[in-house]
């Protein structure tokens, strides 16, 4: 009798956070535009601590974190798929990349306004 080929593994699933740990190590390592939104993740981290920021700020702020780490992973696994697909220059490419790019740039616009919405009022109580 052969084994079950999609049989669950906890062995294979194990494995499967060795590979994402090593594309987390890949990034720190080649994205310079990660690490940028690392400094300013802990930055924002360490305004919510001085602040004392409520429990749904910090949700609010750790979600949005994780959406524009995962955006920018996102973009970065585009560039590489489709640097892999054309090695050489396309304008059809250089078009989707831009796209990835733009989501990502959106993506952070977004969490910074929304930034400026949670520490603004802590920044300059007189004001607000």
């Amino acid at each position: 009798m052969q084994p079950e080929p999609n049989k669950f593994s906890l062995k294979k699933r194990l494995k499967s956070f060795t590979y994402a740990f090593n594309g987390l190590k890949g990034l720190w390592k080649n994205e310079h535009n990660l690490r940028i939104h690392i400094v300013l993740s802990l930055l924002a981290i360490g305004m919510g601590y001085c602040f004392q920021i409520s429990t749904t700020e910090w949700i609010i702020v750790i979600l949005l974190i994780g959406i524009v780490i995962a955006a920018e992973i996102f973009n970065s696994a585009i560039e590489h798929l489709a640097d892999f697909v054309m090695p050489n220059m396309d304008n059809r490419i250089g078009k989707i990349k831009d796209l990835s790019a733009a989501a990502v740039l959106v993506v952070a616009f977004v969490a910074f306004i929304i930034g400026l919405v949670i520490f603004l009022p802590k920044l300059l109580p007189t004001v607000f």
